[in-house]
């Protein structure tokens, strides 16, 4: 619930139209959705303008619109601000200052972050009520929408925070004001936009600046670029450090593998074992670990709460498809991410052939050809067959590659499934694993 002189204070708009009186049930950008009694904010996109659907939303019974153009309607409350979009990351974090008391975790990294907060979420839940993005809402648009639904039925919220320009994780932390910060980790993602890991670096520490009390920061000390941070005790933030390789505050060692899937114990006393796939996912339950303990759960809880955790869609899963074996990592794909799932694949067993399917990554900007070129040498070293799919794949293969491996190369990830299917020759024994970035649309592979 909003009064308008809430939504004024918040936005810092003006009210062109309509009574101060006036008081909404709730915040909507989507006039499909909405409900009567809410408030719509027209969001001004690249591929759309929520002004159009302003009378949609008037007709469905919006008591309130929140626009940069201006108008007026009988009963309507107007609020004009410079921009929409901003409007709605302030009045989510307005309403993130009313439940100040509820403790904020935000996660963001190079990779694993989703999977670090679904971990995290899916651990805290035993013990509390907690609020998270759905899915990969992590943007501008997501992560405020969240925020919205913050109220006191929740006693924790988790947000993860993605970025893919300069200035982001800022402006997310500023809104999201959380009490904990988790960095995964810094590797070769948005090159294209960051142009160097010291930029990665840069941008995800910012997230930081936003910390309230307590102000705990928890980081990955087996990373090359995290590793001095997390070794670095400060008073404000405090800092937690988690790792397999280096001196950590939450330390796993003695590491084995049932299936594929990981069992390890925690310094030196604690047990163990995850039903997900790789290597990496150690840290992302060493987090999880490293945030349940602050909140006062037992190992024994927490231990619990991981072998039930079941991965997020597209995300190292198993499915089985015309009786074909596919490991689905299709979600997204960087150089970072591709090496872990090589490394699941490296570590299978399997009694036929190991077979990838790998699909451009994008936006790795003068990197792109250098990164592609090492990912493909690294693939061929794990994989008995391999498919590629897209030109800046396709072209880090030269010949004596070509002579001495069994590749194919296709244009798209519906000609791989075929290629797959009619040339490889695959079988029950065999394990395929596809991997690319979001835009190459790889799911389309398991549509055979």
């Amino acid at each position: 619930m909003f009064k308008i002189p809430e939504l004024l204070k918040a936005t810092s708009g003006a009210l062109i139209s309509g009574s101060k009186d006036t008081a909404v049930s709730g915040i909507s950008i989507d006039s499909r959705t909405l409900k009567k009694g809410e408030a719509f904010i027209a969001i001004k996109g690249d591929n759309f303008d929520g002004h159009a659907f302003i009378p949609e939303a008037i007709r469905k019974g919006a008591r309130c619109i929140i626009t940069q153009k201006g108008g007026s309607h009988k009963g309507v409350a107007f609020i004009k601000v410079k921009d929409t979009t901003c409007a709605l990351g302030e009045i989510a974090c307005f309403n993130r200052k009313r439940f100040k008391n509820i403790p904020v975790i935000a996660v963001t990294g190079s990779n694993g972050k989703t999977t670090a907060k679904e971990m995290i979420a899916s651990v805290l839940a035993q013990k509390f009520r907690v609020l998270k993005n759905e899915g990969t809402k992590n943007n501008h648009i997501g992560l405020p929408l969240t925020l919205l639904k913050l109220d006191a039925a929740y006693d924790i919220a988790v947000l993860e925070i993605g970025t893919n320009h300069f200035g982001e994780v800022r402006y997310l932390s500023r809104i999201a004001r959380p009490n904990i910060g988790v960095i995964t980790n810094i590797g070769p993602a948005h090159l294209e936009h960051f142009s160097s890991l010291s930029g990665i670096l840069k941008e995800k520490c910012s997230l930081l600046k936003g910390l309230q009390k307590p102000a705990i920061a928890i980081f990955n000390a087996d990373d090359v670029f995290l590793r001095k941070a997390a070794l670095k005790k400060t008073k404000s933030p405090f800092v937690l450090s988690v790792g397999l390789k280096n001196k950590s505050d939450f330390f796993a060692g003695e590491v084995k593998y049932v299936g594929g899937q990981p069992a390890f114990k925690v310094n030196q006393r604690f047990k163990f074992a995850l039903k997900t796939l790789g290597y990496y996912n150690i840290y992302n339950s060493l987090f999880a670990i490293a945030v349940a303990r602050i909140f006062g759960l037992t190992y024994r809880d927490i231990s619990c709460g991981l072998a039930g955790f079941s991965l997020p869609k597209s995300r190292l899963n198993f499915i089985e498809i015309k009786g074909i074996k596919f490991i689905d990592d299709t979600y997204n794909s960087n150089p970072l991410s591709l090496k872990h799932a090589l490394g699941v694949l490296e570590n299978f067993s399997v009694k036929g052939k190991k077979i990838f399917i790998m699909g451009d990554m994008l936006e790795l900007g003068e990197q792109s050809r250098a990164l592609h070129a090492q990912a493909v040498r690294d693939a061929l070293k794990v994989s008995d067959t391999l498919i590629t799919v897209g030109e800046l794949t396709r072209s880090c293969l030269d010949k004596a590659m070509r002579a001495k491996n069994k590749i194919f190369n296709c244009t798209n990830a519906s000609e791989a499934g075929r290629v797959l299917l009619e040339k490889v020759g695959v079988g029950p024994a065999d394990l395929v694993l596809v991997k690319g970035s979001r835009r190459m649309k790889m799911e389309e592979v398991f549509k055979i």
